[in-house]
């Protein structure tokens, strides 16, 4: 890593050496370890390890315990620096994707899985600061889409080799594991030497930071995590045990989404900046609602694969929008506390997750469609705290009440 360079003199270095490439490179690095890992995880763990419903729940909670912990960085960035704890946790993961297949057993895959976990969780925490920090308020929203279309674009790339060359070649997931956490291993190695630090110019708080105006923000960071594990852990699952997804059929249903994604992601991030995070996270949670009513509905009524298909699509569509959280809390945040927020915000997100997969894994084995209503719920509960959301969110706007609350102190 080279030395530190400051961020408003950006403008002076090449291209290829400016913060938002940087941005760019992470965000096409990390989706290739961790797409790839996804797309092959629930047919691994079924054929290699024999595992059901509750034992997915269990890796899954597992998976989450670095999320829940993610206030660690805080910490973290009192002894390094935030662009190299990101890099360093970029590379854990890719070095942890690669090795995954040398442990085909459940306390092997718990425990890998776990070190991949440290490194996704702790880069994403940074990534979301950095992005913050780094991005201009006003292009954030379009920017922030621009990013999300990258890591699909580089997402695809990996998933159009795996469906072409699955079945041709007859690989095996070690192969596969060791190409794509290898991939993000030497990116992360080639962004430490390339790079230097870039300063930005609001130094962040190194500790801890709870503020009662962000309250908001807290809650549907954590609706957002209860909500969202219950798509991740599921649904793919579903659609290897119920409808018998193979390898390179699921990861076709995933390539599907990547296309979709690429379109869609620069079109929200310009929602949310034409129509603001109120409006564009209403929607998001209304869609959400009705796509977990139709997965249970799925095992009520016996639908199709068809269905079930779309609506995995769908789902990720509306994931995209997720972003407007991001930029609300970047419009009411003082720039100081963006990274120790992050981190709390991180922590948050992740307290259901830590029970939650476990929990609804013996669910699961009584009434998968009892698991999907709940979801529904879920997101019910966000669309309730979305419309607290002011239309121009600011420091002392940050919701909808803070004209007739008096102002608490800090």
């Amino acid at each position: 890593m080279n030395a530190q360079f400051p961020l408003g003199r950006a403008r002076d270095l090449p291209v290829w050496r400016r913060p938002v490439t940087l941005l760019f490179l992470m965000a096409a690095a990390m989706p290739v370890a961790f797409a790839t890992w996804s797309a092959l995880l629930n047919n691994f763990v079924i054929e290699m390890a024999g595992f059901d419903g509750s034992d997915i729940g269990w890796l899954h909670t597992v998976r989450e315990i670095p999320g829940f912990f993610a206030i660690g960085v805080i910490a973290l960035i009192m002894f390094m620096h935030e662009q190299v704890l990101g890099l360093v946790s970029l590379l854990l993961l890719g070095v942890a994707t690669a090795f995954t297949a040398q442990f085909p057993s459940l306390g092997g895959i718990l425990t890998i899985t776990m070190l991949s976990s440290i490194g996704f969780h702790y880069f994403e925490t940074v990534n979301q600061s950095l992005q913050l920090q780094w991005l201009d308020k006003l292009r954030a929203p379009q920017m922030l889409g621009w990013l999300l279309a990258a890591g699909s674009g580089a997402t695809l790339v990996a998933y159009v080799l795996i469906v072409l060359t699955w079945r041709a070649f007859d690989l095996n997931y070690n192969l596969v594991y060791m190409v794509a956490g290898g991939f993000t291993a030497c990116v992360a190695v080639f962004c430490l030497l390339a790079y230097p630090r870039f300063e930005a110019p609001n130094p962040q708080v190194k500790k801890m930071v709870l503020r009662r105006r962000y309250w908001l923000y807290y809650a549907l960071q954590f609706m957002a995590g209860a909500r969202r594990q219950i798509f991740v852990v599921f649904a793919g699952f579903m659609m290897v045990e119920r409808f018998g997804f193979e390898v390179h059929e699921v990861t076709a249903l995933f390539m599907i989404n990547l296309v979709i994604n690429m379109v869609a992601a620069p079109l929200m991030g310009r929602a949310v900046f034409r129509y603001g995070e109120r409006n564009t996270l209403i929607f998001e949670y209304v869609g959400l609602a009705l796509v977990f009513l139709a997965y249970g509905g799925i095992y009520m009524f016996g639908w199709g694969v068809v269905l079930a298909a779309g609506l995995y699509v769908v789902d990720h569509v509306l994931f995209s929008l997720a972003l407007a959280l991001k930029t609300y809390f970047q419009k009411i945040a003082d720039p100081g506390d963006i990274a120790p927020t992050a981190a709390v915000a991180f922590t948050i997100n992740h307290i259901a997750a830590v029970f939650l997969p476990a929990a609804l894994g013996y669910l699961w084995l009584v009434s998968p469609a009892w698991v999907f209503v709940m979801a529904a719920g879920m997101a019910v509960v966000s669309l309730m705290l979305a419309l607290m959301i002011p239309r121009h969110p600011e420091p002392g706007y940050e919701t909808i009440l803070a004209g007739f609350v008096p102002k608490p102190a800090e």
